[in-house]
């Protein structure tokens, strides 16, 4: 572990004295990814150096437990030294697990209603709005990029971004097929039906993380529909781009412009492409699908909410909460913790094999 902190420190001094060259300086993507690591970096850095100091500090105090006048204070300062050094281990061990390069990025959300007809399209809606108080409550900006109404509520599609700090380090997590059972508003004989939809969340692509070749990109503007004002319905504004080798679509229609339409689309398609490459490698390193919890397939049964008992649970690490209400009402805090504790219990047991 030593020769991994030395080698951290070592690199955290070279980023810091790159960032201070007036070349690197005056290039903006350079800046902003030495930026990124030196931010990672400094974590460790600052609890190594705490480490050495303890380290020093035993190393002082089994020396002054020779000297008769200092002996009692120092086989103090040496138990509490001990356990410190103890504690910062365990602390540099989690540190020193590989962080997501993509934690403190925004993300692209995708909310579409899946088995269950009129009831899937509803609990579609009922999810989005359960993001949105969540996003709220976490100081995060939401965009509504497309949406798709269900014929008696909610969306059979909607999509949208969400910015702010650590957004994909939270809700990573909730990508997958999310399970409702409750009597539908559509059910005149009381009934429990069970209904789903599906969640898909990305992470923004950047520059330095993703070139999108204009030429394998098919550009077409057409006339917007549904929701948005009576304006937008009266112009070409709408972008649909089509990614030529994968067949991927997106469609942008929120804003009356039609070149804010297409800055929107660009993203998207460059978050769904970055994403693909994403689950590319996840596929090819199965290795580390130990440590990851599921597998972010839009097909895995993640959650179940069960209106009948106010019960949420996750299937995944086989957590539930009693209080449904509060967890549609944006309280998801409690289920996304749990989650987060898990995943890096099972990274941790996987970087001790």
């Amino acid at each position: 572990m030593i020769e991994r902190l030395e080698a951290i420190l070592k690199r955290y001094e070279e980023v810091s004295a790159e960032l201070l060259k007036p070349e690197v300086m005056n290039d903006y993507n350079m800046v902003k990814k030495l930026s990124k690591e030196q931010r990672d970096l400094e974590a460790i850095v600052n609890k190594y150096n705490e480490y050495k100091k303890v380290l020093n500090n035993i190393d002082e105090a089994k020396e002054l437990i020779h000297d008769p006048e200092l002996a009692s204070v120092a086989e103090l300062e040496l138990v509490e030294n001990q356990e410190a050094k103890t504690n910062i281990e365990e602390e540099l061990k989690v540190l020193l697990i590989p962080k997501d390069e993509n934690d403190d990025k925004n993300i692209i959300m995708e909310i579409r209603g899946a088995a269950g007809g009129d009831e899937a399209n509803i609990f579609a809606g009922d999810l989005f709005r359960m993001y949105s108080h969540y996003a709220e409550k976490n100081g995060w900006k939401i965009e509504i990029t497309n949406e798709v109404p269900g014929t008696s509520g909610g969306y059979s599609q909607i999509e949208c971004m969400i910015k702010g700090e650590n957004v994909y380090s939270k809700l990573k997590y909730e990508s997958g097929s999310h399970r409702v059972q409750r009597v539908p508003v559509t059910e005149s004989q009381g009934r429990i039906q069970t209904s789903t939809a599906t969640v898909a969340v990305m992470p923004e692509a950047e520059d330095i993380d993703f070139e999108l070749d204009m030429n394998e990109i098919r550009v077409d503007v057409t006339r917007s529909s549904g929701c948005g004002g009576q304006g937008v319905n009266t112009t070409d504004s709408a972008v649909r781009l089509t990614h030529l080798p994968t067949g991927i679509i997106v469609y942008s229609q929120t804003e009356r412009s039609q070149i804010k339409n297409k800055e929107k689309a660009m993203q998207i398609m460059k978050a769904r492409l970055y994403d693909l490459k994403l689950q590319e490698k996840l596929a090819e390193e199965t290795s580390l699908r130990r440590s990851i919890i599921g597998s972010g397939d839009r097909s895995e049964k993640i959650r179940t909410y069960n209106y009948p008992q106010n019960r949420v649970t996750d299937h995944r690490i086989g957590f539930s909460v009693m209080n449904l209400d509060r967890v549609m009402d944006g309280d998801l805090d409690p289920i996304i913790n749990a989650l987060i504790t898990e995943d890096l219990k099972m990274k941790l047991e996987g970087s001790n094999e």
